[in-house]
């Protein structure tokens, strides 16, 4: 048996996230495994290193799934390809050993969100970003997310609510950036929590527009409290960019 491993692309603008949520959903799982079944006629199951949300992009999405096809990795790759959507596309795919996992192998993530800073929205990229048209002060929204880099639990910035689950993970990086009125937000960690990302990135604009201070958000991480965070960004502007193995 074959363990294909795949690199994805995908304007996640009209999906429902990664995860496929039943026979019939709109999710990219759920088209990739549709398109393989037909391809190998084996009921596939595409195994993704990430559970992207509804309307989350992504440019390098690794998967892998398991197949007795005797089709070349080239043929695979053509295969699906020609029949995908245009707005999902499959690259650089392999043939891994069959112990790898996309996501249990994965040592970090690194996902970038995107502000639209302009003060007219640029309509070529409304898709991928977020417009916020104010001035945000990025000295101090760079201060905050030092608070925020390390091993901590992110209760307060995550809607998560399971008691089965850890609430601990670990942010290596945030770098906040800018370049031609465009703010770029580049989180990498070992896993994030579910919309974590986004309600990190709310709480980081707060601190730009200085509604709230960065030891406001030592202070929020500390007490574990959802409710003093800051809101949950939509997700058009995120986008998972690399895995790193």
């Amino acid at each position: 048996m074959k363990n294909i491993k795949m690199h994805l692309q995908f304007d996640g603008s009209r999906y429902s996230g990664w995860q496929r949520l039943g026979d019939k959903d709109n999710t990219v799982q759920g088209k990739l495994e549709d398109l393989l079944k037909k391809m190998t006629a084996e009921e596939i199951n595409v195994i993704g290193c990430s559970r992207t949300d509804k309307g989350v992009h992504a440019q390098g999405l690794v998967c892998n799934f398991f197949t007795n096809s005797n089709m070349t990795i080239e043929e695979i790759g053509k295969y699906i390809n020609r029949y995908l959507p245009d707005d999902i596309v499959v690259y650089n795919l392999s043939e891994e050993n069959e112990r790898f996992h996309s996501r249990y192998n994965a040592k970090s993530k690194w996902y970038r969100y995107t502000i639209d800073n302009n003060k007219y929205q640029n309509v070529f990229s409304r898709k991928f970003t977020s417009h916020i048209p104010e001035k945000l002060n990025l000295i101090l929204m760079q201060e905050a997310a030092t608070k925020l880099i390390g091993t901590f639990d992110f209760t307060a910035f995550t809607t998560m609510k399971s008691k089965k689950k850890s609430f601990v993970r670990t942010i290596m990086n945030i770098n906040i950036s800018k370049e031609n009125n465009y703010i770029y937000i580049d989180f990498e960690g070992d896993g994030f929590l579910h919309n974590m990302i986004r309600i990190i990135t709310g709480t980081l604009i707060r601190v730009g527009k200085e509604e709230i201070s960065p030891s406001d958000v030592q202070y929020i991480l500390e007490n574990k409290n959802r409710s003093i965070a800051g809101p949950m960004i939509e997700a058009k502007g995120l986008c998972l960019m690399e895995v790193r193995y």
